[in-house]
């Protein structure tokens, strides 16, 4: 009976967060939430989106203007980097149900306080 309430308790936590999870919602996406989690998941639920998931809604070239850096950190471009140029995969920085950060502060100290 005790293993029973232990694996019930157990299921029980594990369902709670996954919604929990699934719920972590990021607002400037609330658009998409409406048509569906294959809007973005078009690779199935259990893998990240791809890249061109993500580039129905937004253009590379709109995004790596929009982090656009003069002068000494010009160089700093996530979105148009000089190791990547526009091809860093988004999955690699961005998680819209996890936080992450930015793929190149692994080896840079780069500053991106814009960074979602």
């Amino acid at each position: 009976m005790k293993s029973t309430v232990t694996l019930f308790a157990a299921t029980l936590a594990l369902t709670l967060s996954f919604g929990a999870a699934a719920q972590n919602k990021r607002d400037y996406h609330m658009d998409v939430y409406d048509a569906g989690c294959k809007t973005c998941h078009d690779q199935g639920m259990k893998r990240f989106p791809s890249d061109e998931a993500c580039l129905q809604c937004h253009s590379m070239d709109e995004v790596a203007k929009q982090t656009e850096r003069h002068g000494e950190v010009a160089r700093q471009n996530p979105h148009d980097s000089m190791h990547y140029g526009k091809e860093a995969p988004c999955q690699e920085c961005h998680g819209e149900h996890t936080a992450k950060k930015a793929l190149c502060q692994e080896c840079h100290n780069f500053d991106y306080p814009k960074f979602k």
